[in-house]
């Protein structure tokens, strides 16, 4: 077969059944192949960056899988090179494919257009390597496929980008099919068996020692490495409290009797803070410490009663375990910890209950405090909800979701603008997998960087609801330096006009509303036929103030408004 059909397989057999991206004329070709292959559907993009986001989403959406994204040389994969950035810090399988030069072009460097003029034709691949995690330029027919499964099989590994160059004619120069026989690996390789058999050991002693007074806090890593399935079942199987990070947010569900909310540090409300804090002992699954995830660094934990179970490595106090990742671990632990002693002691340990009530609130203006408990109330089981860098992804933060609902949010690279694009790519993934709808809040600011990704929702029929904070500018910004400077303000758009524009002529496969008060939101929210989200909708929420923001934001920047 050819090469890009290879490609192609091994990709499919990856989870990915949609690939994003631009078309160029050093990837048409591959193109070609791409629309005659019956597993994988093009979705293409209005830009390389949005394709970037959208394979992010996805990929997201699918812990397991990866996500795919397709770019032409030089100019279109240097577009998309934020977009896989941000997946390789927040540690997402994103498989970038890069039309690339002939290799006659490589050879005897011509004028081409897309290069520098210079004769580097490997500059933008070297570029790429510094945010993958394995790259590869495919130039030889004899290795084409032992180099696209070696690459394939890092990325779902570690859970990163990587990048492949594809050449003009190498895509379609036939290779033997008898590697497809073996699969690609999934999983990591098991753990050292006696070092395995000490570190359950030690940790038996730590609990024992705590009295079953432990606090779980299970963070992000639990989801990229594939171990949800194993933590709920550790958790529910020992009977310990369990809290999540920002970026651990929907790991366990957050209606499970033993679920006591999210963990900020310092920005935590004061009763979860007093329970996670003053517990013996603190197993902290797949942590990723950064600013935003522990409230600017004041998580506040004693090394000595702390293990921390990571993808690849344990830490027990002082000590660290390389080699023995939590895959393996947490099954084994949770046969260890279950018993019927343990779990008796564990669930005597008492943990409040993760409410958020909506505030009576004397006035009809939209506040940031009454907002986001009363959108709580609008969710349903298995939504897919994605708060945009700023005031939204705050908000959501402290909403309690239903049962099997999924957060999406950006909080370590931060991009703004970066939901649409994934919004698409979650709404893919989500219809994919038979989940619910997908429910994105976003701030009037983000929206304009890359709002084109609405009409290629349309084009898809996918059927998302958009909820636009208009707060007159960059709110987040503001709370951060210079409240009252112009260089935070932004153009105020007709919201209700923009799907028309962007691709809904006749205005059958859309809504838009706009409610300035809350008994006009209250309303929109309670009306059924909304609700279904049966076509996509958007919904200005206007009158916001521009200086209001959700507690935990305001909080961490210090501000009074």
């Amino acid at each position: 077969m050819e090469v890009g059909v290879y490609l192609l397989h091994r990709l499919e057999e990856l989870g990915a059944k949609s690939l994003f991206g631009v078309p160029g004329d050093f990837n048409l070709t591959f193109l070609d192949l791409v629309e005659d292959y019956p597993g994988i559907e093009w979705v293409g993009n209005c830009n390389e960056l949005n394709a970037a986001y959208a394979a992010d989403g996805y990929a997201r959406i699918k812990p397991g899988s990866v996500g795919a994204v397709l770019t032409t040389y030089g100019v279109g994969e240097l577009s998309a090179i934020n977009g896989i950035a941000g997946a390789y810090a927040e540690i997402v399988p994103v498989v970038h494919i890069v039309g690339f030069p002939s290799l006659d072009e490589q050879k005897y460097k011509p004028l081409l257009h897309h290069t520098l003029g210079d004769g580097r034709y490997t500059a933008y691949a070297q570029a790429a390597e510094q945010f993958a995690c394995a790259h590869t330029i495919l130039n030889h027919r004899d290795t084409a496929a032992a180099e696209i499964d070696r690459v394939l099989s890092d990325c779902i590994l570690q859970s990163r980008p990587v990048y492949i160059a594809l050449p003009t004619d190498v895509g379609y120069m036939k290779i033997s099919s008898d590697r497809l026989k073996v699969p690609l690996p999934r999983v990591p390789e098991p753990n050292n068996i006696p070092g395995e058999a000490a570190v359950i050991e030690e940790i038996l002693k730590l609990v024992e020692e705590a009295q079953e007074d432990v606090a779980v806090l299970v963070d992000v890593g639990a989801i990229r490495y594939n171990g949800v399935e194993e933590v709920r079942a550790f958790v529910e199987q020992t009977g310990f409290a369990v809290y999540a990070s920002p970026m651990g947010k929907s790991v366990v569900s957050e209606e499970y009797k033993r679920y006591g909310g999210l963990y900020i540090g310092r920005l935590t409300r004061q009763e979860i803070k007093d329970k996670i804090e003053g517990a013996k002992l603190l197993l902290s699954i797949g942590a990723l410490k950064s600013d935003l995830n522990t409230g600017n660094f004041t998580t506040n934990f004693d090394v000595g009663r702390t293990v921390e179970l990571h993808h690849a490595t344990t830490k027990i106090k002082f000590s660290e375990y390389p080699g023995i990742g939590m895959k393996y671990l947490l099954p084994k632990l949770t046969s260890v910890l279950s018993s019927a002693t343990i779990k008796s002691k564990a669930l005597s340990i008492h943990v409040p209950k993760w409410t958020y009530p909506v505030p009576q609130e004397s006035n009809d203006t939209i506040s940031q405090a009454w907002l986001w408990p009363r959108m709580a109330q609008f969710l349903k089981p298995k939504d897919v909800i994605i708060g945009e860098t700023g005031t939204s992804a705050f908000g959501v933060q402290d909403m309690p979701f239903p049962e099997d609902a999924v957060f999406v949010s950006q909080i370590l690279w931060g991009s703004i603008g970066w939901t649409v694009g994934s919004t698409l790519g979650a709404a893919i993934a989500a219809r994919e997998k038979g989940l619910g709808r997908t429910i994105l809040f976003i701030g009037d600011g983000s929206i304009q960087l890359t709002v084109q990704e609405l009409s290629t929702m349309l084009r898809e029929g996918l059927k998302p609801i958009v909820f636009i904070l208009n707060n007159s500018g960059y709110t987040i910004e503001r709370a951060i330096h210079g409240e009252n400077r112009k260089y935070n303000d932004v153009a105020n758009w007709g919201w209700t006009s923009l799907m028309k524009a962007l691709g809904d002529v006749d205005q059958t496969r859309s809504r838009s509303y706009v409610v300035n008060t809350k008994a006009e939101l209250d309303t929109l929210l309670n009306d059924e036929l909304f609700a279904l989200a049966e076509v996509m909708q958007v919904v200005e929420i206007g009158s916001m103030k521009m200086f209001d923001a959700p507690s935990a934001l305001k909080a961490s920047t210090g501000k009074k408004w």
